[in-house]
């Protein structure tokens, strides 16, 4: 095994849930034992889940509150229309007002309750042009058990066509479910031409013209990531990491430029 070769974050969650077959279990486990760099890793993304798991329980249990106060409140509501009316039960549920002071009283409380639930269940609305870089939580990006010489051995390797069902789940998790598809490439983070996985962990929805940085900038890069590992300048786990954590950064620091460049590096 080569030494410049590590995990996928994708790879090291599978092994932690135990989701990985036995015999992609057992070569994990052999290149943790092998491997520190791994290591630390694997710690990090468990603390990072049970972080995770704790803040959502904390924030859900705050916003959701209890339905006792509009209960308290139709009950006092009931105690003083009884001690108004006539004594007689049957005079009682007869009389108008009480009717109307239920059913106001009934819609208000399940008007509440919406107001004060919805927002703990409904996903957060992010504007687009967030969408120039990916949520790291919902898109850490994934890559595949492949060396140098696999990703090299083809010639044009391209992304994958996304099917039309995974690019709604993409847009359901960003909080877009109603997004027009043309107005973004559900595109790959590590693209499969560096050893990407075809995976939801590893697309997100990308800008194709609002941003300066978009789609069509993304793929110069990683035409031009993947020269400089075939060519040998640049290790394929490297160019896998940079492209996941940040890809403008990556960009600016390969094609050392600020701004994106025209001509001969625009598909």
């Amino acid at each position: 095994m080569r030494d410049d070769y590590h995990l996928s974050d994708h790879e090291l969650l599978l092994a932690s849930d135990g989701e990985l077959s036995s015999s992609a279990a057992s070569r994990v486990e052999a290149h943790l034992a092998a491997c520190w760099t791994c290591r630390a890793r694997r710690q990090q993304l468990d603390k990072a889940v049970v972080s995770f798991v704790r803040t959502y329980q904390r924030a859900l249990d705050v916003q959701v509150t209890p339905v006792d106060g509009p209960r308290a409140l139709l009950k006092a509501r009931m105690g003083r229309l009884a001690e108004t009316r006539p004594s007689r039960w049957q005079d009682w549920l007869r009389h108008p007002s009480w009717r109307w002071s239920f059913s106001a009283l009934a819609i208000a409380g399940l008007g509440m309750l919406s107001w004060l639930v919805w927002p703990a269940i409904s996903p957060p609305r992010v504007k687009a042009a967030t969408f120039t870089i990916p949520n790291a939580d919902l898109t850490p990006g994934a890559a595949v058990l492949i060396g140098r010489e696999e990703v090299c051995r083809g010639s044009g390797i391209k992304n994958k066509q996304v099917s039309r069902a995974i690019q709604r789940e993409v847009f359901r998790e960003y909080g877009i479910p109603g997004a027009e598809p043309r107005a973004y490439e559900v595109d790959y983070l590590i693209t499969p031409a560096l050893g990407g996985a075809d995976d939801i962990h590893n697309l997100w929805p990308e800008s194709n013209a609002t941003t300066v940085w978009n789609a069509q900038v993304k793929d110069a890069l990683e035409d031009h990531l993947r020269d400089m590992v075939c060519s040998g300048q640049l290790d394929l786990a490297t160019a896998q990491r940079e492209i996941a954590v940040n890809w403008i950064e990556a960009y600016k620091k390969y094609f050392h430029t600020n701004h994106p460049l025209g001509g001969a590096y625009r598909k």
